[in-house]
């Protein structure tokens, strides 16, 4: 092919180049000349040119541009709106469970790369030719107002100097863009910071008003943050303000037990960044590591072992530690419902809200029948109060692990097998159960997806009044002939507590059993939540 031929056939940009090579030809040397000419007419750069003008030419086209890049936000958030319905409207189930197809999902999340141009790619930054004993100083301005600067500050271990010690997501440093993780400071609005603590520096911040400028050198590192994707279930309450430990109290992030957090950077070993679920535009603040939290628990229990002389704390024994429990949105799956689970103090009401929630719709809500060892009593019809097994038959079942439960009174054994379970579950049905407090590990697995509720009684004068009103028996009482004791009410409510410190992380809500009526009606709309509403649940639970 001549030269004139394959002119006709390069990109028009190209072409232009390599006849301004041609005009340039006396004034540079051949050789270097004729290796950009054979780059600029080679077959493979013409091809990459031609694809990139497509592409972009795509991207002008108002035809066929992206209305938006967050489809899947936009899906969810649909879903969100739509889980309430779906019992209410063929049409709003039909469509929640069309969006919850792995196929439209694969579509939406395709859609939203090209939408965001993430097939574009992203080239390191050209470092600048500088001298290796000259050092790179950057100037970086921010307005201070009532929001804190989103950044700590700390001394170098090696060079005694300060630096960022880390930056805080979302956070006014962080939208900037240029300030670093590990970046020296210099100056503070001109104050030479070299000798001074982080304290120090801190002080000189908290004195300056509007404009704050720093004078920085740039560290090695200079990748941007990303966002881990990672919630998680908080299984304590936190303070920072009463923290002496953490490096920032104005960094801290506060929450409470049961809250759900989006854990956006565990960079650090002890402090991880994190912002309440839901808190899009807010900055995200410190709290303690998994690591960190466990530390201090193991050492609040030996001081509290320590001080129990050679009595041992069985709870503490036998529970594990609860920091943190990562999870997901769990959402209904079509004709499989979540077990509903009550835990709570003997005597507080549950089998009878069990009982009740049953009769409402007997087709629906379904408990399985219970095994004993006990003999069978006068009335009693086997297979409807209890399903009558020899003790040793029972002892050999449990030992290969068929029950999901099982205790023993008064010599008898007691317990609830797997399949029996599983079988309602399987049937479409919803299986209501209401076993010791014990028995929650066992229940609580990715196969069955319990939904667990406690059941647990007001306040002592409160609990007495109610019952009193209410001429309660009591259940600790074989012929039911006489109300609860001060004593029985009194441990009532030390059980509750009790099931509250040690299983509380477990529960996904409560209900408080004052007035039978209130609390049954609570139990119903609750039944109806797990099996409508998408539900935060373990992360090892959602496929």
């Amino acid at each position: 092919m001549t030269a004139e031929v394959m002119e006709t056939c390069l990109d028009p940009v190209l072409s232009r180049l390599v006849s301004s090579l041609k005009e340039a030809e006396s004034l540079s040397g051949e050789q270097d000349l004729g290796f950009l000419q054979t780059l600029l007419e080679s077959k493979e750069l013409n091809a990459l040119v031609n694809v990139h003008s497509k592409v972009a030419k795509i991207g002008k086209d108002d035809r066929v541009a992206p209305l938006l890049s967050s489809s899947m936000q936009v899906a969810l958030e649909v879903l969100e709106q739509l889980a309430p319905r779906c019992h209410i409207s063929p049409l709003c189930k039909e469509v929640f469970h069309l969006l919850q197809t792995p196929h439209l999902q694969s579509l939406l999340c395709a859609h939203d790369s090209i939408a965001k141009k993430d097939f574009y790619p992203h080239l390191p930054e050209i470092p600048m030719e500088v001298d290796e004993d000259e050092e790179t100083i950057k100037i970086v301005q921010l307005v201070k107002n009532n929001e804190a600067l989103g950044a700590t500050i700390k001394t170098d271990d090696e060079t005694g100097k300060i630096v960022i010690a880390r930056i805080m997501h979302g956070g006014a440093a962080d939208r900037s863009g240029l300030i670093h993780v590990g970046d020296e400071v210099i100056e503070v609005n001109g104050i030479n910071v070299e000798g001074k603590t982080p304290g120090d520096v801190l002080q000189i911040l908290q004195n300056s008003e509007g404009t704050i400028t720093f004078k920085l050198v740039p560290s090695d590192g200079k990748a941007g943050q990303r966002e881990s994707k990672v919630r998680v279930r908080a299984h304590f309450d936190y303070d920072p303000d009463c923290d002496p430990y953490i490096p920032c109290k104005e960094a801290g992030q506060a929450f409470q037990r049961g809250d759900i957090l989006h854990i956006v950077s565990q960079d650090d070993a002890f402090w991880w960044q994190a912002r309440k679920e839901g808190d899009r535009n807010s900055r995200a603040g410190l709290i303690p590591s998994r690591n960190l939290q466990e530390r201090r628990i193991i050492h609040e229990r030996k001081q509290i072992e320590s001080n129990s002389e050679s009595k041992k704390n069985d709870d503490f024994d036998r529970e594990m530690i609860a920091t943190y429990e990562e999870v997901a949105k769990l959402y209904p799956r079509p004709g499989i419902f979540r077990p509903i689970i009550l835990i709570g103090a003997p005597g507080v009401g549950r089998n009878e809200l069990k009982r009740r929630l049953a009769a409402r719709d007997p087709e629906k809500y379904r408990t399985p029948v219970p095994y004993t060892t006990r003999p069978i009593r006068t009335g009693e019809v086997p297979g409807r109060e209890y399903i009558f097994i020899p003790r040793d038959k029972m002892e050999a079942d449990i030992q290969a692990g068929k029950f999901i439960e099982h205790g023993e009174y008064k010599g008898h054994l007691y317990g609830t097998s797997a399949e029996s379970v599983r079988s309602i579950v399987n049937a479409g049905c919803v299986c209501i159960l209401s076993p010791h407090y014990q028995a929650i590990k066992a229940l609580r697995t990715p196969q069955l997806k319990p939904f667990i509720i406690h059941v647990k009684p007001p306040a002592f004068e409160q609990l007495k009044a109610s019952r009193e009103a209410a001429h309660a028996r009591s259940t600790f009482d074989e012929t039911n002939s006489r109300g609860f004791t001060d004593e029985e009410l009194m441990d009532m409510v030390k059980s509750a507590e009790r099931i509250n410190f040690l299983y509380g992380h477990f529960f996904d809500d409560e209900i408080e059993n004052s007035d039978l009526g209130k609390a049954f009606e609570r139990l119903v709309q609750l039944a109806q939540k797990s099996e409508c509403e998408p539900l935060w649940a373990p992360a090892t639970w959602v496929q």
